[in-house]
């Protein structure tokens, strides 16, 4: 086989390169080249501003707002207890009695007093009229008739201490029975028949139904608070009503185990449904003048020149406006200053964002 001249190799290798070169033409595109930026999604909704309102709300028990002890006037042994703890009373019911029959002959001694009271005064004008006739005929002396007027005198006193007398011991024996001196409901009894009690022992405690009260202990950092505040209670049996309260009596000095001081919050409008001893929460409110946005913590960004968000123009490009943070709340950042109603601002994602980055707001993301 007969060997090939210089000239036809270099035609060949000139035929190759062309190939490759026609080959070349025909591939992809350079992926140098850079691509159009695509607008990014993001969380953007329109901002309103709202007036700010601090509240902190305390747990409480619903309390009688006047609780007293009720005791017998008058020394004597316990006959009955009529009433139970637990037991609704009302005015003039009787709760317990002594036994009468000391009281009775009491009475009884009173009345026969101002009976010989009304006699020896009989006895005594009728003495002193007869003597009064005989010194106008002159059959006996002026210092005679002086005598019978003071014996009559002294006997009027004697009546009138009589009568007043058995008034005492009728009333002694009427206070043989304990009476309500209100509507309420039974909390304590401390009487058991047959005891012998002293007048003014703690027989029966008595909450009086008319008016209630929320008891709360208030932290030494909202005293101030307490006093300005408006309260609203809520019954944790019913915690869609809501009642309106103000403060009354707040204890002078703090308690010595717990740091706390004791408020009391009537409330005037409870009804039936609010019962003693229910766990109240009392919600203090300070309304502010001040105006404020409440944005999420994903929403605030700082690069060290102070705290910022983001907002969304109307081409969708990222304008970063510098705000002023009222505070700060357990999940979200209270912002006062900075932007202007209807702004929309990013709220999730703002650290991962730059200047000049074309963006597509959405109201919500869709998985």
């Amino acid at each position: 086989m007969r060997g090939r001249s210089p000239l036809s190799h270099f035609l060949t290798a000139v035929a190759v390169a062309g190939l490759a070169g026609a080959l070349a033409g025909c591939g992809p595109a350079d992926s140098s080249q850079p691509e159009p930026e695509k607008a990014r999604p993001v969380l953007a909704r329109p901002i309103a501003f709202e007036p700010r309102v601090s509240a902190r709300s305390l747990v409480g028990v619903i309390q009688a707002r006047v609780e007293s002890d009720l005791g017998f006037r008058v020394q004597g042994k316990v006959a009955k207890r009529l009433v139970n703890v637990g037991d609704a009373v009302h005015q003039g019911d009787a709760l317990a009695t002594l036994d009468e029959v000391d009281l009775g002959l009491q009475v009884e001694q009173a009345e026969a007093e101002r009976d010989a009271a009304v006699a020896a005064r009989a006895q005594a004008e009728a003495e002193f009229h007869r003597a009064e006739r005989l010194s106008k005929d002159g059959w006996t002396t002026a210092s005679t008739l002086d005598t019978r007027r003071a014996a009559t005198e002294e006997a009027k006193g004697r009546l009138s201490r009589a009568e007043r007398a058995l008034d005492l011991a009728k009333n002694a024996s009427s206070y043989a029975v304990l009476r309500a001196d209100a509507d309420g409901v039974i909390t304590a009894t401390t009487v058991e028949p047959g005891q012998v009690v002293q007048p003014g022992f703690a027989a029966i405690r008595l909450a009086r139904t008319a008016e209630k009260e929320a008891v709360v202990s208030i932290p030494e950092s909202s005293v101030e608070r307490a006093r300005a505040a408006k309260a609203v209670v809520t019954l944790w049996s019913n915690a869609h009503a809501r009642y309106e309260a103000t403060l009354r009596e707040m204890s002078p000095a703090a308690d010595a185990a717990t740091r706390t001081y004791l408020a009391k919050f009537p409330i005037p409008n409870a009804g039936p449904e609010v019962q003693l001893g229910m766990t109240a929460t009392v919600t203090l409110t300070d309304p502010n003048d001040e105006r404020i946005v409440r944005l999420p913590f994903t929403a605030l960004v700082d690069q060290g020149k102070g705290p910022f968000v983001w907002t969304v123009d109307p081409e969708g490009k990222l304008v970063a406006k510098p705000v002023t943070v009222a505070t700060y709340e357990a999940k979200d950042v209270l912002v006062s200053h900075g932007i202007t109603e209807g702004d929309r601002v990013v709220l999730i994602g703002a650290q991962k964002l730059d200047a000049g980055v074309a963006v597509r707001a959405v109201d919500q993301f869709s998985f």
